[in-house]
């Protein structure tokens, strides 16, 4: 009798061992409530960005919490969230006068936006063309 009781007790212990784990939830939680959001911004000066070596780079982090290298990322964030997303929404000419002069500077943004890979590209006339625009996102 004191080997089956032996038995037992082991076998009890190796079937809570093995199957104890599988018997939790079958899907993994989430790690944040937030859909990951998170760009880097170059400026460069030339027609493309394939044809120009970036003259600046700074991360934008907007989830949970805007964070990252960018000098305005809380306001960067809230423009973002307010375009919904869309770059091409964010802001426009406010009356700026700027010169003619055609000395093109291309900006990028490649990452993630609310959990959805983005790229980005935009070819202003000139920097004071890219700043008249008026959004922070740009302005590094």
């Amino acid at each position: 009798m004191r080997n089956t009781a032996r038995w037992a007790a082991t076998l009890g212990l190796a079937a809570t061992a093995v199957y104890g784990p599988l018997t939790g939830p079958a899907h993994a939680a989430p790690t944040s409530l937030y859909a990951p959001s998170a760009l880097v911004l170059t400026v460069a000066h030339g027609d493309s960005s394939a044809l120009a070596d970036p003259a600046r780079a700074v991360t934008l982090t907007c989830a949970p919490r805007p964070s990252g290298t960018h000098p305005a990322a809380a306001q960067a964030c809230a423009e973002l969230r307010s375009a919904e997303g869309d770059f091409d929404a964010l802001g426009s000419p406010d009356g700026v006068a700027c010169t003619k002069q055609y000395d093109p500077v291309v900006v990028t943004v490649d990452g993630v936006w609310q959990g959805k890979r983005v790229s980005y590209e935009r070819t202003f006339a000139n920097e004071c063309v890219k700043s008249s625009y008026g959004t922070s996102l740009f302005a590094f």
